[in-house]
């Protein structure tokens, strides 16, 4: 993906409304006006988010009679996903670590908790 466009999808999706329109995006193509009744700032806001949405390719915009219809695009969101990954699979990666050298430690601290019991249970025997 090109960084302008991957650049314009991350912009859109810092905002909470833009991202709430998104949401209901998911559900299916909606007017411009029952978009705007979904959120309590005014219809100019509204109006320039999905316009924001639409520069970023997030959303389509197509005319039905006097109505502005809007749905998803979900492919750059597929997009902004792919670069994710790389990050994704490092925070795995570095889990995964954190998580073995955690159970290592534990298994150390139970094996000597173990070995200084063993001592005084052998005393208690004879």
């Amino acid at each position: 993906m090109m960084s302008g466009v991957r650049d314009a999808a991350f912009h859109a999706l810092a905002d909470p409304t833009r991202r709430a329109v998104l949401d209901l995006l998911r559900a299916g193509s909606r007017p411009a006006g029952d978009i705007a009744r979904a959120f309590t700032v005014s219809r100019p806001a509204v109006s320039k988010h999905l316009s924001i949405l639409r520069r970023a390719h997030l959303v389509e915009e197509r005319r039905e009679g006097r109505h502005r219809l809007y749905q998803l695009n979900p492919e750059p969101l597929r997009e902004v996903d792919t670069w994710l990954e790389q990050y994704r699979q490092f925070w795995t990666a570095s889990l995964n670590n954190l998580k073995a050298f955690v159970e290592a430690e534990y298994a150390k601290e139970t094996a000597a908790q173990t070995q200084q019991k063993e001592p005084k249970e052998s005393k208690k025997e004879k």
